[in-house]
Formats: structure tokens, C-alpha cells, sequence
């Protein structure tokens, strides 16, 4: 397969969140709370980790490319085309009705 689908994902993260949920659009970003603490890298790999199981895509699809130390991210996500990412995310049920 030589064309790979991949995108890139802005994100506004808040950690030390008491769980981990994806707020809602704030423009082009996804505001996304994580439960980790903003320490050694926990709530970016957590954050990683998080949007890819709600993607459905493995842990190893989904990285930071910008924003390590930064709330505003930008993750890029292979497997899936930015369009596909946005339907997936406005597509998931609501678990509290």
C-alpha cells in the first residue's frame, strides 16, 4: 500500500481531570480531559492513549507531534483521515443518556 491515511488532530488538553472525556469542539481543537497529571509525560500518554481506543485504532496510531509541554497539542493519527477522525468523535453515544 503505498498511500497511507494519516491526519493531524489539534487538541486542548486539561489534565488531572477526574476522569478522561472528550469535551467537545472548540473550533479546529478537540478540548479533551485526561485524568493523568501533567508529570513526566504521564498525560500525554495517557491523552494518546484515550483518543485512540475512542477511535478504535491501536495505541501506536496516535502520538504527539507538537505540543509536548503545551495544553495545545497536535496529534497525529494514522489509520484515519481527519474527516473520519470528526465523524468518529460526533458519532460516539453519549454513555450517560
Amino acid at each position: 500500500m503505498p498511500h497511507e491515511t494519516r491526519c493531524k488532530l489539534a487538541i486542548k488538553a486539561i489534565p488531572n481531570a477526574p476522569r478522561n472525556e472528550v469535551v467537545g469542539w472548540l473550533g479546529d481543537a478537540l478540548k479533551v480531559k485526561v485524568h493523568a497529571p501533567a508529570l513526566e509525560g504521564r498525560a500525554n500518554d495517557e491523552l494518546c492513549e484515550f483518543i485512540a481506543d475512542t477511535l478504535g485504532l491501536p495505541r501506536r496510531a496516535v502520538t504527539v507531534a507538537l505540543g509536548d509541554k503545551s495544553r495545545q497539542k497536535l496529534l497525529q493519527i494514522d489509520g484515519l483521515t481527519l474527516a473520519d477522525v470528526r465523524q468518529r468523535l460526533t458519532e460516539k453515544p453519549n454513555p450517560m443518556g
